[in-house]
């Protein structure tokens, strides 16, 4: 037998603590609700420029009669596109301004089936009134340290679908902006402990990858991708915030409307989904 594969059988990995140490490397999780009230608007507005949403989507395949709970729904990255093809939606977050811009867009649109709550992955779902849905979807959301409770939580809330999304490699994060103001990146744990540990829960996952972000973005001039790039960086130094000037100095074209950078940065999604009963 292949030593590795002994080894493996003897001492069996437990994906949870796999996941709780890959975590702890991270320089910053971005877990706590400040970080995204901060980041809430320009989050949305990059997230309205990806392609994401449609592709999950249509992974997705609504049906009218469905009710989904969307976990860290963000400003509606996908309840806002999924209203209209589904009966009810409840999308919750803990971030008060996610929420705050999701209620704004729905009133602005004139969408009343989707039904919002300031709730996190630790807070008492049923205390807030989360009960069992036809599906439940938490998409890029699972900053949790506990991924086996969540897992359990989300399952839990699921009559018939589960769909989590989660980042492969380094994600939406460009690792050459990150070696360029001096930080190292250290993105954690990615898709394949959430597939690896639902495996060790007796749960068969399908994946299916994501691709989106093969287009570049237009930037007005240094400033607005300087500030476009704040979500990812949060907290930058001064010293640091002068060194990515430095780089779009140097690594951003004309383009019409605008600049855009030299080369294309492509960001990978896995998407892990499973019939419940099946």
């Amino acid at each position: 037998m292949n030593l590795s594969l002994l080894v493996n059988a003897m001492y069996p990995i437990d994906w949870n603590i796999a996941w709780q140490k890959a975590r702890k490397k991270k320089r910053n999780d971005h877990s706590d609700s400040s970080h995204w009230n901060r980041r809430a608007a320009s989050f949305a507005q990059n997230a309205r420029k990806s392609n994401y949403a449609d592709e999950f989507l249509g992974l997705l395949a609504p049906q009218p009669h469905w009710n989904v709970l969307d976990v860290g729904c963000g400003a509606g990255t996908l309840a806002i596109p999924l209203s209209p093809l589904v009966q009810r939606i409840t999308a919750i977050d803990f971030s008060e301004s996610m929420i705050a811009l999701l209620n704004g867009q729905c009133a602005e649109n004139g969408l009343n089936n989707i039904h919002t709550s300031i709730t996190g992955w630790e807070d008492d779902w049923d205390t807030a009134g989360i009960g069992e849905h036809d599906v439940a979807i938490a998409s890029r959301s699972l900053v949790v340290d506990d991924l086996r409770a969540a897992l359990i939580k989300l399952n839990s809330k699921a009559r018939h679908r589960v769909y989590i999304s989660s980042l492969v490699g380094d994600g939406p994060f460009d690792r050459r902006i990150f070696e360029a103001i001096g930080r190292k990146l250290d993105r954690g744990p990615d898709y394949i402990y959430v597939y690896n540990l639902l495996h060790q829960m007796n749960i068969h996952a399908e994946v299916q990858f994501l691709v989106n972000g093969g287009g570049n973005t237009v930037y007005r001039d240094i400033d607005d991708a300087v500030e476009k790039f704040q979500w990812m960086l949060d907290p930058i130094s001064e010293e640091e915030e002068a060194r990515l000037r430095s780089y779009f100095e140097s690594n951003l074209g004309k383009t019409q409307g605008g600049w855009t950078l030299a080369y294309r940065h492509t960001v990978r999604w896995a998407v892990i989904y499973w019939t419940k009963n099946q």
